[in-house]
């Protein structure tokens, strides 16, 4: 038997109903964003701590034993690590047997703590939907959300952020770190939706809420291009006026009033 990892702790206490209550939303199957073991979700605990799920385990029945707590401070370090590999990443998500069972955090946990070296957002959701997926399986997945199709898309969704495909794991967790550090580095603020090549979508939100709203947004989106690939191709929203769209004080107020709202 391999030994535990003291950068990741099997503790069921810390699992929030509010968490418990998100990954059950996301992974009830008649939405369609996730099956069987698909997907993850995490919460920011005040020590620094994120909760996340564990590999392996259904979003739908999840219960407060299906999580484990993760220092995304070893994460990270492995992250930066040009030398470290996969097999290093394992070892330092493995949080031991308890219960009769082996608890590793998720393989996508670096994608969860990448998100927290950027900003200290609470939620952080992975969703597989199907018709989301579907784009970004596409030629064009790089460009698909590269524009905006209608109004209260860009409003909710802000600027997402699209990285290209990457083995799940700390091949991802790199590219995805880098991602999201251009992204703070040129707009100032962590993206809402991360649109993954091939893969699927994190949304990370200051609420359970907000994090909900984004999700069922970007589902939204996903059928309007496919909808509009029907009819003969998107006209996206003018690229000219988004600047000025973004910075309007109103559209600010929208904005997080259709996101759920965030925590003073």
């Amino acid at each position: 038997m391999t030994t535990p990892s003291t950068a990741t702790r099997w503790d069921p206490a810390l699992v929030s109903a509010e968490l418990l209550s998100l990954t059950h939303l996301l992974g009830d199957p008649d939405r369609d964003l996730v099956i069987l073991a698909e997907g993850n979700t995490s919460q920011l605990l005040p020590d620094g701590r994120v909760v996340v799920k564990t590999s392996g385990s259904g979003m739908a029945r999840a219960t407060a034993e299906d999580f484990a707590v993760v220092d995304p401070g070893r994460v990270l370090d492995l992250l930066r690590d040009p030398a470290a590999t996969q097999g290093d990443l394992s070892a330092a998500l493995d949080a031991g047997e308890h219960a009769g069972r082996r608890r590793r955090a998720s393989i996508e946990t670096p994608v969860h703590v990448a998100a927290r070296a950027v900003e200290a957002v609470e939620f952080v959701g992975h969703t597989h939907p199907t018709a989301v997926t579907g784009l970004l399986a596409g030629r064009d997945a790089a460009r698909a959300w590269e524009s905006f199709a209608y109004s209260d898309e860009a409003v909710v969704l802000g600027r997402p952020l699209f990285v290209p495909y990457a083995q799940p794991g700390i091949d991802l967790g790199r590219s995805y770190l880098a991602g999201i550090t251009r992204h703070a580095d040129r707009y100032g603020e962590l993206p809402r939706l991360v649109l993954l090549g091939n893969h699927g979508i994190v949304v990370n939100a200051p609420t359970a809420e907000a994090l909900d709203a984004v999700t069922r947004m970007t589902v939204k989106a996903a059928l309007v291009r496919l909808a509009a690939a029907a009819a003969g191709g998107v006209r996206p929203l003018p690229a000219d006026s988004l600047e000025t769209f973004f910075a309007r004080p109103d559209i600010a107020d929208r904005s997080r009033a259709l996101r759920g709202g965030t925590r003073p």
